[in-house]
């Protein structure tokens, strides 16, 4: 299989934070990068396009920008 990825991924199980002005809800961060992440939350859709990751395990608040979608995950850029 032909790796198309920018940066290597690393496989993490973190607790983090999404946020959005007063947004904020729970999530779980997954395969994070040096450009990117994947997000499991409760309902995709309710998430906006452009929010802050925060991740208080790693001291991280990172801005996100939404890249792909599914019913419980989203695939994110750091802006």
């Amino acid at each position: 299989m032909v790796q198309t990825r920018a940066a290597q991924r690393f496989r993490v199980t973190r607790a983090a934070r999404i946020e959005d002005g007063g947004f904020k809800i729970d999530c779980r961060l997954y395969d994070l990068s040096t450009t990117g992440a994947a997000i499991e939350v409760e309902n995709a859709a309710i998430i906006p396009e452009n929010f802050t990751l925060v991740v208080p395990e790693d001291g991280l608040t990172l801005p996100c920008r939404v890249v792909r979608r599914s019913t419980f995950r989203i695939g994110v850029v750091f802006a």
